[in-house]
């Protein structure tokens, strides 16, 4: 098995054998009036790192044997995937990512706190589903708008860690109602899955 499916199986293992878990952590929040939205913009990305067909299963050692055009990899499943007689022969494996970032304008004042809330979650599937699990990640940052360039369209914010990012404004309109001393919040969302289905009949 070469290292790209090593790290593939590793991914399918983590996702499939990994517990449940929700984190949060946040500094204090804006103690000002509530904030409205005038406008927001969000890129959406979405990748699929793997897809493959399961073309063996070893009862006695739990390894499941996947291939697609690039080769095999095998995958032993844990005593954490109790759904593991749901897994068939011809079974499609798939592992996606997705990305999806959202910046809102907040028509407020800056009162110097900013905040950063980061949360976990897992969802796996039923006992008596075919096994899969999506991981989300979700990070909202509270920043202060420092700089404004309305000719090159870059904004400048100043997140709870003090540091200072540059970004374009693809949307030329936003521009005309932001100012230096309100605030940005961009929310960061993040998630991988992995599942086994059955494929669909022709």
């Amino acid at each position: 098995m070469n290292t790209k499916y090593a790290q593939i199986a590793l991914l399918i293992a983590t996702l499939f054998a990994g517990s449940a878990a929700a984190l949060a952590q946040s500094m204090p929040a804006s103690s000002s009036a509530k904030p409205t939205v005038i406008d927001a913009a969000v890129t959406d990305n979405r990748y699929q790192l793997y897809e493959g067909e399961v073309v063996k299963i070893d009862k006695k050692t739990r390894t499941i044997t996947f291939k697609n055009k690039e080769g095999e990899s095998k995958f032993v499943a844990g005593p954490d995937i109790t759904n593991f007689a749901q897994i068939k022969k011809g079974d499609r494996v798939s592992v996606n990512y997705e990305l999806a970032v959202a910046i809102e304008l907040i028509k407020t004042k800056s009162d110097g706190v900013r905040s950063k809330v980061e949360t976990n979650t897992v969802t796996k599937s039923k006992a008596d589903e075919k096994p899969s699990q999506t991981i989300t990640n979700k990070t909202t940052i509270i920043a202060d708008i420092v700089e404004v360039n309305r000719e090159k369209k870059l904004v400048s914010v100043k997140g709870p860690s003090g540091k200072i990012t540059t970004v374009t404004v693809k949307n030329p309109a936003l521009m005309a109602d932001i100012n230096v001393g309100e605030q940005v919040k961009v929310i960061y969302f993040d998630a991988m899955a992995a599942s086994i289905t059955t494929p669909t009949k022709k």
